[in-house]
C-alpha cells in the first residue's frame, strides 16, 4: 500500500476545473486533503473491496484516489458534464488498476443504489452562495440512504450540525479532524490571489 505522502503525488497531477461554476462551488480538492481522507478511510477498512461513491466528484479527486486502494469498483456522480470530461483525462493521468465508472446525474437525488458494502466519498458544496445555504445536508441525505459508512469535507465549525444530522438519520460521527481547503482566485468576486479555509472531515457511519 501507498504511503499518504505517496498517495498525494499519484493525485498531483489530477486537474481542475477548466470553466468553474460558483453556483455549483466548483473547486478542485488539494491532493494533500484528498490523500489524507482515503488514506484514513483505507486504514479503517472503507476502501479495500468495497464500492466507493464519489458524490458531486467534480474532476474526480477523491474517486481516484479511492480507485487507487484497491476498492471493489469506484463510481464518480456529478450534475455538470464538463467536469466529468476532465475526470476521465485525470483517470488516464493517475493510471490506476481500478476503474472508475463516470455517471453524469444529480448526487442529491438519490441516482444510484449499489448493492454491496458501500462507502461515500464527497466534498459538497459549503453552501457559501447565496441561495445554496446548507447544500451539504442534501447531499448527506442520500448519502444515510445508500452508504454504510462516508467521508465528507465540511466548512469548520459544522460538528454540531453534522453530528445532529447524523442522529436524526441512523448515524453515529466516529471520526472528525480539521484540515485546510486552499481556494485559488478563480471567479471575479475573489480579491485575494488565494485563500485558505478551514475546513472539516467527518466518518459517519451509517
Amino acid at each position: 500500500m501507498a504511503t499518504k505522502s505517496e498517495l498525494t503525488q499519484q493525485l498531483g497531477v489530477v486537474v481542475g476545473f477548466d470553466d468553474p461554476r460558483a453556483d455549483l462551488e466548483q473547486y478542485r480538492t488539494p491532493p494533500e486533503l484528498a490523500a489524507h481522507l482515503v488514506h484514513t478511510a483505507d486504514l479503517q477498512g472503507d476502501i479495500d473491496s468495497r464500492d466507493v461513491v464519489d458524490l458531486g466528484c467534480g474532476t474526480g479527486m477523491l474517486a481516484l484516489g479511492a480507485a487507487l486502494r484497491g476498492p471493489r469498483r469506484v463510481v464518480g456522480v456529478d450534475v455538470d458534464p464538463d467536469p466529468l470530461v476532465t475526470a476521465r483525462e485525470n483517470e488516464r493521468r493517475v493510471g490506476s488498476a481500478s476503474s472508475v465508472s463516470w455517471m453524469r446525474a444529480n448526487a442529491t437525488r438519490e441516482p444510484l443504489s449499489p448493492d454491496g458494502e458501500t462507502t461515500v466519498v464527497m466534498n459538497p458544496p459549503f453552501g457559501a452562495q447565496a441561495g445554496s445555504e446548507h447544500a451539504d445536508r442534501a447531499f448527506l441525505a442520500v448519502t444515510a440512504r445508500i452508504a454504510g459508512v462516508s467521508y465528507s469535507i465540511h466548512n469548520a465549525d459544522s460538528a454540531d450540525f453534522v453530528e445532529a444530522f447524523a442522529g436524526d438519520n441512523g448515524g453515529d460521527v466516529t471520526h472528525a479532524f480539521r484540515a485546510e481547503f486552499e481556494l485559488p482566485r478563480q471567479f471575479e468576486f475573489h480579491h485575494d490571489d488565494s485563500r485558505t479555509l478551514d475546513a472539516e472531515v467527518f466518518r459517519i457511519e451509517w
